[in-house]
């Protein structure tokens, strides 16, 4: 049986968002690329990769819509901070993790774990301090 043209576009589609999103968490680490786009990047990449989404996904529609809507937003507007030739060179680093298996686990994972323990520690200071002010 073969498979319908609209399922093969979106599987394309899924591999392309899984290397541009790769390529992101590779740009943010590159010292080419200005602090606010790293920064962006970042968390871009950890939302992309995380297993924890802002709205759970077995909540009906809602669940999957920013995976959905924010993922490639974002995934796009990072894409956009990065100058164009670091840019051209983590997406050949990218191509090439995906041919050899992926990329590395235990890094991306660290990255990911990083970036949400530095923003629930952040929220917590800023609840602590509005806490103390009333």
């Amino acid at each position: 049986m073969k498979t319908p043209r609209f399922v093969s576009s979106w599987r394309q589609k899924v591999r392309n968002l899984t290397v541009e999103g790769y390529a992101i968490y590779l740009a943010c680490r590159d010292p080419r690329v200005p602090w606010h786009a790293r920064a962006f990047a970042a968390c871009v990449a950890a939302y992309a990769f995380s297993p924890i989404d802002l709205i759970p996904d077995p909540i009906p529609v809602l669940g999957y819509l920013d995976d959905l809507i924010l993922v490639p937003l974002g995934i796009w507007l990072a894409l956009k901070m990065i100058p164009a030739d670091v840019l051209q060179e983590c997406r050949l680093r990218a191509r090439d993790a995906g041919r050899n298996g992926g990329p590395g686990g235990r890094a991306a994972a660290a990255v990911i774990v990083a970036v949400w323990l530095i923003a629930g520690a952040w929220i917590g200071m800023l609840i602590l301090r509005m806490m103390e002010k009333s």
